[in-house]
């Protein structure tokens, strides 16, 4: 297998965790290259159900080596977490751990300003629908160059400083803007410097250990969170993650150059979610949502916050291909669909009178939009037992072939259920 990133096509929660697991098979290293603890990717396995935050969806396969690259932006308090609830299922991660030394970190500050930024929105109407697990403030500090890395955990007096310089103007927010308790340095220190302890063992170089292992022919398999649409460069903005949750983002997060990326799979659900605030043109509500969602699981993984739904946005989803530049698609819980006598595929937007086929950049524009739908025969067989393309009903593989067909872009792995072993590769 060369070289792959496997990226979301939509707003997130497309089931990339299942299809990383799919593929970690083969890979030598599954790597994390942006966002934080606001992502979810679940993996189930014998009906053992597994939530990722930071750590990468290949953990579960014992000779895969997982990184968390310097993109990421870790919370060390859930990271631990998750690594004390893997020691007790009795997952071995010891020798396949490995934490970038330049990964940022999220501080206790970074999640009161982000319920703070929430609820200030939320009283003009402009409110995201974030998870408040500091994701955005996180990298707004990066940004402005006064953030707190992982490295910074190994010299004590640099991390006290640093957050001393940090507080000094952040308590003053709190404090005099907000009307809460300023936080305290020393607190903060003590508290990351026994994270630091813990995390000491799994810290290491990721840019050279991913580069080393490129130039022995190893097998890397990139892991993204969130979705192309949800990119803060090219998502719905300002509707959007905090990252770079596309393709593009790989090289920033990792240290990687593009080259050494061969190809790109773009994880799509049969139908469509999205969680939180931001136009949904597709989006469908009553009654046929609520069966859907309840089918579906479309829970989120990280805030159990139950999921908008809609119908497959192939104006969204052909952007999504240009930016990533994506080869191939996985296309997940083609199961869900059935008991659809009819599948509607929206397959450009009316706007103003105007057909459009092209993804707005203005989110106001975008919500504006009402989809064009083309009705697609359902079908009402069962696919969770099928393990194959052939033994797919032929109105499902009919679906298939025309997102094939519309996208351009082949597919070449379906998933008929939220086990493992009820993914196969399309013929």
């Amino acid at each position: 297998m060369p070289s792959v990133c496997v990226i979301g096509v939509q707003w997130g929660d497309e089931g990339k965790g299942k299809i990383v697991d799919f593929l970690a098979e083969k890979a030598d290293f599954v790597v994390r290259y942006q966002g934080g603890a606001n992502a979810g990717h679940t993996v189930v396995i014998d009906g053992q159900k597994y939530v990722f935050h930071h750590v990468p969806s290949g953990i579960l396969n014992r000779r895969t080596k997982c990184v968390i690259a310097n993109g990421v932006v870790i919370d060390p308090a859930t990271l631990i977490e998750e690594m004390e609830d893997l020691e007790k299922r009795g997952v071995d991660f010891r020798n396949h751990l490995y934490i970038s030394d330049r990964a940022h970190l999220v501080m206790p500050y970074h999640k009161l300003f982000d319920r703070f930024s929430e609820t200030a929105a939320s009283k003009n109407g402009m409110k995201i629908g974030t998870t408040l697990r500091g994701i955005g403030p996180c990298y707004q500090d990066k940004v402005a160059r006064r953030g707190i890395r992982v490295c910074n955990l190994y010299d004590p007096p640099v991390l006290r400083a640093r957050l001393r310089q940090v507080l000094s103007e952040k308590n003053v927010l709190i404090r005099k803007v907000y009307g809460e308790k300023p936080l305290h340095p020393g607190k903060i220190a003590d508290d990351y410097l026994r994270f630091g302890r813990r995390l000491r063992p799994f810290v290491v170089d990721t840019i050279r250990l991913l580069h080393d292992a490129t130039a022995r022919g190893r097998q890397l398999l990139f892991e993204g969170a969130q979705g192309t649409l949800l990119s803060i460069d090219f998502g719905t903005y300002p509707f959007v993650t905090s990252s770079n949750s596309d393709a593009c983002g790989i090289s920033q997060g990792t240290g990687l150059p593009p080259a050494k990326i061969d190809r790109i799979i773009g994880v799509a659900k049969a139908y469509l979610t999205r969680v939180g605030e931001g136009p949904f043109p597709s989006e469908i509500k009553g009654k046929l949502a609520s069966e859907i969602r309840e089918k579906g699981g479309e829970y989120g993984a990280t805030t159990g916050r139950p999921r908008r739904v809609g119908w497959l946005d192939l104006v969204g989803a052909s952007y999504a291909v240009r930016i990533n530049g994506i080869n191939e698609l996985a296309v997940t819980k083609l199961d869900v669909l059935s008991g659809q006598s009819k599948v509607p595929v929206c397959v450009a937007y009316r706007y103003r009178g105007s057909l459009v086929k092209e993804f707005p950049p203005d989110a106001a524009a975008l919500a504006k939009c009402r989809p064009v739908l083309k009705m697609m025969k359902g079908w009402s067989e069962e696919l969770s037992e099928c393990r194959s393309w052939r033994e797919l009903p032929p109105a499902a593989r009919q679906y298939l072939r025309f997102v094939e067909d519309s996208l351009q872009t082949p597919i070449s792995v379906v998933s008929v259920s939220h086990e493992r072993n009820r993914t196969f590769f399309a013929e």
